[in-house]
């Protein structure tokens, strides 16, 4: 994909004149029962939420609609929603160059601030690389700027995080519920005081559960598996345990 700065107004008429031309074109309106909206100027932080599969399989997520509810609960944090394309939608949208958009505004993904994959099972690594393709988001992690976002994923399939390490920023092991507001404040706090994203990631390092692998040295037996992980900078954790939530969430409002 050529990066290309759509704006949402752009994007919604490109689904005007497309969305007959795809099958189950409600994959890619939004506008569900208990979307939330949030003025984009007045709101500090932005997040997508990613599901690397199709709406279908992605919209009853429950761990999704959990951080979703969590995070738009924060009146400096807006959270949209983005869900892979089927193929005849991916086929139009890369021969107009348009870029993969969150539901709710029709934002391009790579004008929001953090972009949270769900990382369920390991056959979606590819759709993950294909969604950061699609949304003009440089594949690997070392190849992104300060204008970027910050990718995470968090989910079951990041307990063995290496396959995807070269491609994601950070990683949340075991519960995000109570975690996810650590990173947006962490992250705010960051930007009030002008620090970079080198700094915004160190920082998520401290966090009980985060794996960051730029600031570890990786290597591997002759077969492939994994022989040690060792922290490159000062004061990185040697070991990441999987974060335990200390309590449960309340329920959704909505």
């Amino acid at each position: 994909m050529k990066n290309k700065n759509w704006s949402p107004l752009e994007i919604t008429r490109f689904l005007e004149l497309n969305l007959l031309k795809v099958q189950k074109p409600g994959r890619y309106i939004g506008g569900e029962l208990n979307q939330v909206t949030k003025n984009w100027s007045e709101i500090k932080t932005k997040v997508v939420l990613a599901f690397p599969d199709i709406y279908d399989l992605g919209l009853p997520n429950l761990g999704l609609m959990i951080l979703y509810d969590i995070l738009n609960n924060l009146d400096t944090v807006l959270a949209e929603r983005v869900y892979a394309p089927w193929t005849d939608m991916e086929k139009i949208m890369r021969q107009e160059n348009i870029p993969l958009y969150a539901l709710e505004s029709k934002t391009p993904l790579s004008d929001f601030d953090i972009v949270a994959f769900t990382m369920p099972y390991e056959s979606i690594y590819t759709n993950i690389l294909n969604m950061l393709d699609l949304s003009a988001i440089p594949l690997r992690s070392l190849q992104r700027g300060e204008d970027d976002p910050i990718i995470i994923a968090g989910g079951h399939a990041t307990f063995n995080p290496e396959p995807m390490a070269d491609f994601i920023d950070a990683f949340i092991l075991g519960d995000g519920e109570i975690i996810i507001e650590d990173i947006v404040t962490i992250y705010e706090t960051a930007k009030k005081n002008g620090k970079g994203k080198n700094e915004i990631l160190k920082e998520f390092a401290a966090l009980p559960g985060v794996y960051v692998p730029a600031l570890y040295d990786v290597t591997y037996h002759q077969d492939g598996t994994v022989n040690s992980v060792i922290p490159n900078q000062p004061g990185i954790p040697k070991t990441i345990k999987k974060h335990m939530a200390p309590y449960l969430p309340p329920a959704p409002k909505k």
